[in-house]
């Protein structure tokens, strides 16, 4: 499928102060002269803050690695997960629209979208807040059918239940993520048949939604602060070789003992008599 940059582009981009700090250190992921390899998390983190990847921010970025910039419109071009064209405002929708997805009923949220959004997709909402698209296998199978929304998954989704997440966000509340049909995460719909005493100690939501709720970025613009910055590769010494354990002391020589015991003589070995000579033969018999 060609892809092309929209018709409609700003003057300008540039990274907010820690979204550039945020960049600054992921180049340092790299060794010096391979810094290009950091391009697809820079780009990505350009389009988290501005929605969806404009040229002059390929342009910075590419800028920032040392990049012929058509080196960085191939790899933008290339990966259908950056956006080319203006989003909603509020949230751009991901219907997945694969297998599961789509026995399970995908068609029905498309046919939401198309209803209350716009009747193509990439296309804006007419107040400019949302837009969508069919996406490929978002690896949810378990909870289809289901939809990224920003940065999170909503599963186990209906028509009725899209209907209205759509309406909470455009009335400026954002659903928690998740299953909607009351699961937990991806157990079996009727509840656990195994590892049941894990049950009574969970959390509220599951790791993923929890995790969603406290930072609350669903549909957030990314600006860099939402979480500290961290660099865990920067900063580490090689590891100190292990110290070396004092050698043994060597043992005292036990005292040498205060009379060598004399040592036996040696007798000589009994020579053994030679051997008789073989007795002369006997004298010739006289003559007779």
């Amino acid at each position: 499928m060609l892809r092309r940059l929209h018709h409609d582009q700003p003057a300008s981009f540039a990274f907010t102060p820690a979204n550039k700090a945020w960049a600054e250190a992921q180049i340092t992921k790299y060794p010096e002269g391979r810094q290009a390899s950091a391009i697809i998390p820079l780009l990505w983190r350009a389009q988290e803050q501005e929605g969806w990847l404009t040229r002059p921010a390929i342009e910075a970025v590419a800028d920032m690695l040392g990049m012929a910039y058509i080196r960085a419109l191939e790899v933008a071009s290339f990966y259908f997960m950056f956006q080319l064209q203006p989003v909603g405002s509020v949230a751009h929708i991901q219907v997945c629209g694969t297998l599961s997805c789509m026995i399970c009923g995908a068609e029905n949220l498309i046919a939401v979208c198309k209803d209350k959004i716009a009747a193509n997709a990439h296309a804006l909402s007419a107040d400019g807040k949302f837009s969508w698209e069919e996406v490929e296998c978002l690896g949810s199978c378990a909870n289809a059918p289901m939809a990224q929304i920003g940065k999170d998954y909503y599963e186990d989704l209906t028509a009725e239940k899209l209907a209205w997440i759509i309406d909470e966000l455009a009335a400026g509340r954002v659903p928690t993520p998740g299953p909607q049909n009351g699961r937990y995460a991806a157990e079996p719909l009727k509840g656990l048949t195994t590892l049941t005493a894990h049950e009574s100690g969970r959390t509220q939501f599951n790791a993923s939604d929890q995790l969603a709720t406290d930072i609350g970025d669903t549909v957030k613009r990314i600006d860099g602060t939402e979480v500290p910055l961290l660099t865990p590769w920067l900063g580490k010494t090689a590891k100190k070789p292990a110290a070396k354990k004092p050698a043994a002391k060597k043992a005292a020589p036990k005292a040498a003992a205060t009379k060598a015991e004399p040592k036996a003589e040696k007798k000589p070995a009994a020579k053994k008599p030679a051997a008789k000579k073989a007795a002369p033969e006997a004298k010739k018999a006289e003559t007779k």
